[in-house]
């Protein structure tokens, strides 16, 4: 078998710092927690854990104090910080750049413009949405699809943003049909705040897709991003699966000379891609 794994699969930017900085905390022997799991991928979650990470939920952060917490990529609301400094709790800030700037964008314009509607297009009860939500006092409008912006009130004017990891497509579809039927005289305002890095990742993999046999896609479950490359991979070629896990690779799948591609989401590990390849490998085929 030919066996490649996408040079573009693995890691974003915000996540791979994430990690670095809690490798580093634990390195030094520090004591450490994570609000909520620094990654959607089970096995890195068990590895970070293995070096003395505790992953606690928001609720058990409330009954800490005098500790050390690392906030994650995904960003977090205002209430949390201000929990940290009623308890004392020295935070390890690793949001992503990316989404401190649009948390930003949102509580200005949240700010400046009282009357409007603050809609984000993005996951209901995703991590990174209940931090954009919370730049807004809860206030913010959530639409997870183009069918459920017909649900806004076109005679307010609207302000829309977008969950950083979001199709781009899908994006322009929602800012078209809001134009449509927007009230004449009505502002309506958007900002593209998609990741180009993750958006980018959607053409890269149906390219990827296409040129193999048999595409193995690695991501966890809780992963939001996997399951959007995962089907748009499927579409590209039918012969992709999904797996958490190496020994999740089915040899019955594969063919003698099929050539084989290995990819994953922004929360799958490099390391663990490489170890569904080495499982590949032991196939005698």
């Amino acid at each position: 078998m030919n066996i490649e794994i996408d040079a573009s699969s693995g890691f974003c930017f915000g996540v791979t710092t994430a990690i670095q900085k809690a490798e580093n905390q634990l390195i030094e022997n520090r004591q450490l927690y994570c609000l909520g799991d620094i990654v959607h991928n089970g096995q890195e979650c068990e590895r970070l854990t293995q070096m003395g990470l505790h992953t606690i939920t928001h609720a058990e952060m409330a009954d800490l104090h005098h500790v050390r917490v690392l906030l994650r990529a995904h960003g977090e609301p205002p209430e949390t910080y201000a929990l940290a400094a009623r308890n004392d709790i020295e935070l390890v800030d690793a949001t992503c750049p990316v989404v401190l700037q649009l948390q930003k964008r949102i509580r200005r314009e949240y700010e400046q413009n009282a009357d409007a509607q603050i809609v984000i297009f993005g996951k209901n009860g995703h991590a990174e949405v209940l931090g954009l939500v919370g730049q807004t006092d809860g206030r913010a409008l959530v639409i997870e699809n183009l069918e459920e912006a017909s649900r806004l009130d076109f005679s307010r004017p609207i302000r829309l943003f977008s969950q950083t990891t979001k199709s781009l497509e899908e994006f322009w579809q929602i800012v078209s049909y809001i134009k449509s039927h927007i009230g004449e005289g009505v502002s309506f305002g958007y900002q593209d705040t998609i990741c180009r890095q993750v958006a980018h990742r959607m053409e890269n993999i149906r390219r990827f897709a296409s040129t193999h046999d048999v595409i193995f896609f690695v991501s966890g479950q809780k992963s939001s991003n996997g399951k959007v490359l995962f089907e748009e991979c499927k579409k590209t070629n039918s012969q992709t699966y999904l797996i958490a896990h190496p020994n999740e690779i089915d040899s019955s799948l594969l063919s003698p000379g099929d050539s084989v591609g290995i990819c994953g989401a922004t929360s799958t590990p490099k390391w663990l891609m490489e170890n569904c390849k080495k499982k590949l490998e032991t196939f005698a085929l």
